[in-house]
Order: C-alpha cells, then sequence, then structure tokens
C-alpha cells in the first residue's frame, strides 16, 4: 500500500485523518470509487469520476474541488506511491457534523481521502473460471448510487469466501441482479444478458466497457431481466468489475454452468478487454 494518500486537497503521509464524527464514519454517508491501474495507467478514470459526480448529485453531497483538479490529484497520487499495478481508493463523505440524521448546515466541508493499493489481476480465474454461489439480494433500493453502505455486500461476499466461491450472485425474488461486488452476464446461444442499469444495480464501468465491445465484436447483447433457472442453465455466466476484470463462472453452488469451462464467448470478450488494457498501458505518460 503506497505511503502516501490524499486528503482533501493535499498529498501527505499516511496517518489517522477521520475525525470520530465524520458522516462517512457514523452513518455511511458518502460515496466512493475505485479506479484500476494497470503498468501505472489509470484505466477509465474518467468513467470512473463521471459516475462519481452522478453519486455525489444524486446523495447531494459536494465535490470539494473541480474534476479536473481532482483528476490531477489521483494521477499524481499514483505516481509518488509509484503504483504499478493496483487500485486507487477514492471516498467522499458529506463532513464533520454533531451527530444527527438530517443533513449538516450547508458550511459543513465534504471529507475527500484517497489511496492506492497494489492488487493483481486474477489471472488464474481468468482462464481457469471461478465457482459462485447464489444469495438474496437484501440491499436497499437504490444500488444505482456507489454508497458507502455495503453491510448487505459484505455479508454476501463472506458467504461466498466461506464457500471458496469467488462471489456472491444476488437474486431479488427470482430475478438476478448483480453480485456482491461485480456485475452479471450470461450467455444463451448466441445472446448474452445483464440486468438492465437501473435502480436495482450499480452500472459498473466495466460492465458498461463490455457492452461497448460487444458491440464492436457484432455480439447480440441484451440489457434485460432473466431469472434465477436462466442463470443456472445458461450456456456461459461471467462476472465483470474494476481490476477483477472479466472472470468465467463455472459452477454456481453445485450447478455446473455449460460444459464446465470458459466458454467461447467469454473467452473472445476477455482477450478483446485484454487487448484494450495492454494498449492503453503501453502509451506513453500518464493518464
Amino acid at each position: 500500500m503506497g505511503t502516501k494518500m490524499l486528503f482533501n486537497d493535499s498529498i501527505m503521509d499516511r496517518k489517522k485523518v477521520i475525525d470520530i464524527e465524520d458522516r462517512g464514519y457514523q452513518f455511511g454517508d458518502g460515496i466512493y470509487e475505485v479506479v484500476g491501474i494497470y503498468n501505472g495507467r489509470a484505466f477509465l478514470l474518467d468513467e470512473h469520476l463521471e459516475r462519481l459526480q452522478r453519486s455525489a448529485k444524486e446523495l447531494k453531497i459536494n465535490i470539494p474541488y473541480s474534476v479536473n483538479r481532482l483528476k490531477e490529484q489521483l494521477l499524481e497520487l499514483v505516481k509518488i506511491n509509484g503504483l504499478k499495478e493496483g487500485v486507487i481508493y477514492l471516498q467522499i463523505s458529506r463532513g464533520v457534523a454533531e451527530r444527527w440524521h438530517q443533513f449538516p448546515v450547508e458550511e459543513v466541508a465534504p471529507v475527500l481521502v484517497a489511496y492506492t493499493k497494489e492488487e493483481e489481476t486474477l489471472k488464474e480465474e481468468e482462464d481457469n473460471g471461478a465457482t459462485a454461489i447464489l444469495t438474496q439480494d437484501i440491499r436497499w433500493l437504490r444500488c444505482d448510487i456507489k454508497t458507502l453502505n455495503l453491510l448487505p455486500n459484505v455479508l454476501g461476499k463472506q458467504k461466498a469466501t466461506e464457500k471458496q466461491a469467488v462471489e456472491a450472485i444476488f437474486h431479488r425474488g427470482d430475478i438476478i441482479t448483480e453480485a456482491s461486488a461485480s456485475n452479471v452476464f450470461i450467455v444463451k446461444g448466441s445472446v448474452l444478458y445483464t440486468h438492465p442499469a437501473n435502480h436495482f444495480i450499480l452500472n459498473g464501468i466495466t460492465r458498461r466497457k463490455v457492452i461497448d465491445l460487444c458491440n464492436e465484436l457484432d455480439l447480440d447483447v441484451r440489457e434485460e431481466t432473466y431469472s434465477v433457472s436462466d442463470l443456472l442453465s445458461a450456456d456461459e455466466v461471467f462476472i465483470t468489475a474494476t481490476k477483477l476484470d472479466i472472470v468465467p463462472i463455472i459452477r454456481i453452488d453445485e450447478v455446473l454452468i455449460g460444459e464446465g469451462i470458459p466458454g467461447k464467448y467469454t473467452t473472445r470478450i476477455l482477450q478483446a478487454y485484454r487487448d484494450i488494457i495492454r494498449e492503453t498501458s503501453n502509451e506513453n505518460g500518464v493518464s
């Protein structure tokens, strides 16, 4: 983990900077983003910052300074910490105020923190496939906002970990939504399906890039709801997320997906995604 962090508009040594009455700490009243770093370069940073602005607007949180300035600071943080492979974690809380549920007065300043962390892509799982479990989606009804309120996600991920699975796939009633920390795609025949980008899921940056890739590859991808039985009877299943990239799911609970190996469509999309990362990370300079 890098020795420097971004606190508001200053890059400084990591230290205890969070006040006990920070609303992010006490209420989860804040937003965040995780940006992938490949070969020292931030991947899809503009898209992440665009989503950050949307989350801030939805929760009526002010970003402390311009997004262009924030972008400069994040790139400087990557450079100072010498990060080659990993992520930037960025968080903005509503700020420090006396503990009342309603919003504090306007002059309370938001608190912005960011740090870098070394993290490798799950290369073995990408190549060989991974397992997942099914669990009820017990989250709130604004999953489209990337907030700090992640306890249901934590419980789902822990349940998956206890069963030696990579992910917990959520279903709300009979409808598959997404997973604890990723979006879910299925393949039936030659058609890909993923849940529509509404308030039931987070519109993942990797998810969006995969849909764009499918269009470029002339693959039929449909943003439509599908059921638990559709998932379990799919020819292929894969999940997408920042730095997780694209991971084929070859078994869910005790059910084998397809032939139990990464499918041809998943493999094709994964290779195209890797090509984009390689092209981006081999460009000169920092982006």
